[in-house]
């Protein structure tokens, strides 16, 4: 039998190359790049206060004056959606942060010094992972309370376990390598070793995985406001925007529909850069 050989060029040029080559990554680049846009210039782009309430004007359909419709309180559907994006957008980036950076570390120092340590932080991991994302996040949120930062934490908490799954398989193997080995023999400790040979080989993973989970992320927040345990009203989100709109969904169409628009198209575009980004990064997927 035999072995034939693949060369995959996986400089930054060539992951940068195999990226650029596909066209489903650049419609996910663009439409992120337009969302977080909107969300950065939204003072500009609003064409009212968000939080203005016009009683005369509620339950408006969507019009020359009113492009997106009003809400029952007559705030202007479009102001809310614009300035929505900048909480969602927000909770959903720092919430990976804080899973990325503590995830990351777990899964690394667990990988690296495995034996009864790796197989505790292994056991408490499969717990979290055995919950289904929302209902872990339901449940620390309920416990914590209704706010921001409490969000943030939630989100965050159900997230740390896969980011610590993905940084903790290849440790092991780089743990083995030769160039690591040759490290220990120089007397370089193990937190040098983690953070100037195992981290940077195998960050590339975490970061490429991370765009597929900011968009779980988003959907958990959406989820969370949506029953009520999201950024506390009258501060507009995509998900209290589909609750508000649910109650008036028969008069009212407009209340649920551009917010779910919204949190689709989001989803979407990160979902088509996160796999664009995986082929890219994957020599088996890029050789293919």
């Amino acid at each position: 039998m035999s072995a034939v050989a693949t060369t995959v060029d996986i400089r930054p040029g060539g992951l940068w190359l195999a990226f650029a080559q596909n066209k489903l990554a650049w419609v996910g680049l663009v439409l992120l790049a337009l969302i977080v846009l909107v969300a950065i210039l939204a003072p500009w782009l609003a064409p009212y206060d968000p939080l203005e309430q016009n009683i005369v004007a509620r339950l408006e359909p969507p019009s020359a004056e009113f492009w997106l419709g009003t809400d029952s309180y007559g705030r202007d559907v479009l102001s809310r959606l614009i300035y929505g994006a900048r909480i969602s957008l927000f909770v959903g980036f720092v919430a990976i942060l804080i899973a990325m950076l503590v995830g990351t570390a777990i899964g690394v120092v667990s990988g690296y010094v495995g034996g009864a340590f790796d197989q505790f932080v292994m056991g408490v991991l499969d717990v979290l992972l055995a919950f289904p994302t929302l209902l872990l996040g339901l449940m620390i949120a309920a416990m914590l309370g209704a706010s921001l930062e409490n969000l943030i934490i939630a989100i965050a908490v159900t997230e740390i376990a896969p980011f610590a799954r993905v940084a903790r398989a290849p440790t092991i193997t780089l743990r083995q390598r030769d160039f690591v080995e040759a490290s220990r023999s120089y007397g370089c400790g193990p937190f040098r070793i983690m953070t100037r040979h195992i981290l940077p080989n195998m960050l590339s993973d975490v970061v490429v995985m991370s765009s597929l989970w900011l968009a779980s992320a988003i959907r958990t927040e959406a989820s969370l406001s949506f029953i009520g345990l999201g950024v506390p009203p009258p501060t507009a989100t995509w998900g209290s925007m589909i609750r508000e709109g649910f109650e008036n969904i028969l008069d009212a169409w407009w209340l649920a529909v551009f917010p779910s628009l919204a949190i689709l198209t989001t989803v979407l575009a990160l979902n088509l850069l996160g796999d664009a980004l995986r082929d890219a990064s994957d020599p088996r997927s890029r050789s293919r």
